[in-house]
């Protein structure tokens, strides 16, 4: 373990972080307008820096330094904003869009789910293919709530806009005007009922190659940190009984990493709790092993 660097992910040094160096870049996007229960989100990027400096550099699963192998670990600036919605999702485009014009994978580190929004449309721009994976417990996909349409419950409507291959997995929590939307776009939704029951096939990990198969070679992954049961996650606004737990999530994680190619990632929806370190803590371990499962697991990561 090694004492945090100011915003520095992990406490690397020079070496391992530096920005013109690093091929990972972590984009912390304090961003909050719309939260609707539970507040907080804006303090989550700074919590989770706090919390990474607390990771263990070496992975047991991986038998791995994972900075190492992803080619360091940088960490930007945090994004700035003028303005909130539409200006808030264009001035997290830009930022994206420039690091990823850089060779970077970008890891964007929230802040409300809005922020997705921004991130999404920068890669659709470098990989007009990608397809969009959502973890939630929420399908997101109400055209305005509360009369906002970028508010943190219609962020896959405005991803729908221009992308259309959405794969959503662990909802468990929506209006019927979502359900029927869903229903009658064809939208590829993995409902948490439907995975905890094994309706996609006996043996546990089946679901995972169903949501696999309907992904295309290039997955944009974002995560919402009420995908995971409040046991583990209860630093959320909107906790929802029903979720999943640490080992089903990262077995999960990795197969995709090594059916799919992750361009890049988004979490989003912490709200730290005062004396509760163990959710930031779960986040940052969580960043980090996703960074490994991409830079290790796939077939081009050889």
């Amino acid at each position: 373990m090694t004492s945090l660097r100011s915003n520095n992910f992990l406490g690397l040094p020079e070496a391992w972080s530096a920005l013109d160096r690093s091929r990972v870049v972590l984009l912390p996007v304090p961003y909050e307008q719309t939260t609707s229960f539970g507040k907080g989100t804006a303090s989550g990027p700074e919590a989770i820096l706090a919390a990474s400096a607390q990771v263990e550099l070496y992975d047991e699963e991986l038998d791995t330094e994972i900075y190492k192998v992803a080619g360091g670990i940088a960490t930007s600036e945090a994004v700035n904003f003028d303005g909130s919605g539409f200006a808030a999702v264009e001035a997290i485009q830009k930022k994206v869009h420039d690091l990823i014009a850089e060779n970077k994978t970008v890891v964007c580190i929230g802040g409300e789910h809005t922020i997705s929004i921004g991130a999404a449309r920068a890669y659709a721009r470098h990989y007009p293919d990608f397809s969009f994976l959502q973890l939630d417990a929420h399908s997101d996909f109400r055209d305005t709530y509360e009369g906002n349409s970028y508010s943190h419950a219609c962020v896959m409507a405005r991803v729908y806009e221009f992308n259309r291959n959405i794969v959503q997995v662990g909802i468990r929590s929506q209006c019927k005007e979502e359900a029927d939307f869903i229903r009658q776009e064809k939208i590829n939704t993995f409902y948490a009922f439907a995975l905890k029951n094994r309706q996609h096939g006996g043996d546990q990990h089946a679901w995972h190659d169903a949501v696999i198969d309907a992904l295309r070679e290039n997955v944009y992954l974002s995560i919402d940190c009420d995908f995971f049961d409040p046991a583990l996650m209860p630093a959320v606004g909107t906790p929802e009984p029903g979720g999943f737990d640490w080992h089903e999530s990262v077995s999960f994680l990795r197969r995709l990493a090594e059916k799919r190619r992750v361009v890049g990632f988004d979490i989003t929806e912490l709200s730290p709790i005062r004396g509760l370190i163990h959710p930031q803590f779960v986040i940052a371990k969580l960043i980090y092993k996703m960074i490994g499962y991409i830079s290790h697991c796939h077939p081009s990561a050889d």
